[in-house]
């Protein structure tokens, strides 16, 4: 079973003429002092949808930097024209990356205070910025992160799904055969997986995951967090890669996340059945997979025991 749940009601739409992501003026007036920055390299989280979810220290932060570096300096100025920074805004990605780092390096050693921001989150996590803070650092550079928002712990704390341990696993390959095999080796992890995926991807993901780590593993999916149609659909790994299958794929920035291991209590009876039942119309190896998904069983042992019923 799915369930789904939206911080907001779509079909109700703001109060007329009012923007949820217009900034009051009052809290961040373009008079406030900027306070003088230490030189060094600051890494700056940004609101990961709604533009209120920034600190008042990243304001001060960034209106103070000499320089501010943005992976799309455009989706940076909506920002940062909403909060009133007038702060210089230069392009740093992955494809200009290696070129700036001499010449950023050099401005810190000559007393800049540079600040670092992503698109949307936290810098650093899966974002191209963890080449230039770790150089920095290895020239002796301060690097001070200012804490915020990101989308991965926004979908943990609101997928219902333990937390006392995680793992954030980025991306999976794009292709089927790659990612079960990344899957399959996060299986036996104590704690829940966290992934960032794509739309287009997404079914054949869950697919792929329910195939690997066992279709009743519970799961979560959340999108467009923070924002007006934002939505998190709770349910089995199975049942999840079914609904998004039937129901097309989602717009927006996705978060998956798969509970930590099911402790299954299965008899060799039941193992037995299972196994016997999967020979009939899958290989040894595809039969000793299944059911080993399924129980949450090494792999290996249940490839013997498929055999042995084979050949018995």
């Amino acid at each position: 079973m799915v369930s789904a749940m939206s911080s907001r009601d779509p079909s109700i739409s703001p109060p007329e003429g009012r923007d949820e992501n217009r900034v009051d003026d009052r809290s961040t007036s373009a008079t406030h002092p900027a306070q003088a920055l230490d030189a060094g390299l600051y890494i700056v989280a940004t609101p990961i949808g709604n533009l209120r979810d920034i600190t008042l220290r990243a304001i001060d932060t960034l209106r103070a930097a000499d320089e501010i570096l943005a992976e799309d300096t455009r989706v940076a100025r909506r920002l940062l024209e909403a909060h009133n920074i007038r702060s210089k805004v230069t392009p740093y990605h992955d494809h200009n990356g290696a070129k700036r780092r001499p010449e950023i390096l050099n401005k810190l050693s000559n007393g800049a205070a540079i600040a670092l921001i992503s698109d949307a989150g936290t810098p650093l996590v899966s974002d191209p910025g963890w080449k230039l803070s770790r150089e920095a650092l290895e020239a002796g550079h301060s690097v001070t992160p200012l804490p915020g928002a990101s989308a991965l712990l926004a979908a943990l704390v609101a997928s219902g799904l333990a937390s006392d341990k995680f793992m954030f696993c980025g991306f999976l390959p794009p292709k089927s055969g790659a990612r079960r095999k990344a899957a399959l080796d996060l299986k036996s992890v104590p704690g829940t997986l966290i992934f960032y995926e794509s739309g287009p991807r997404l079914a054949d993901c869950l697919s792929d995951l329910a195939e690997t780590l066992g279709g009743a593993r519970e799961a979560a999916v959340s999108r467009e967090l923070t924002k007006l149609f934002e939505e998190t659909r709770r349910g089995s790994l199975a049942d999840l890669a079914s609904h998004y299958e039937e129901a097309g794929y989602p717009k927006g920035e996705i978060v998956v996340l798969v509970g930590p291991p099911l402790k299954t209590i299965a008899s060799d009876e039941d193992i037995e059945a299972a196994l016997s039942e999967a020979l009939k119309s899958h290989s040894v190896k595809q039969a000793a997979a299944d059911v080993s998904a399924r129980f949450n069983l090494p792999k290996r042992d249940m490839y013997q025991k498929a055999l042995a019923l084979k050949n018995g």
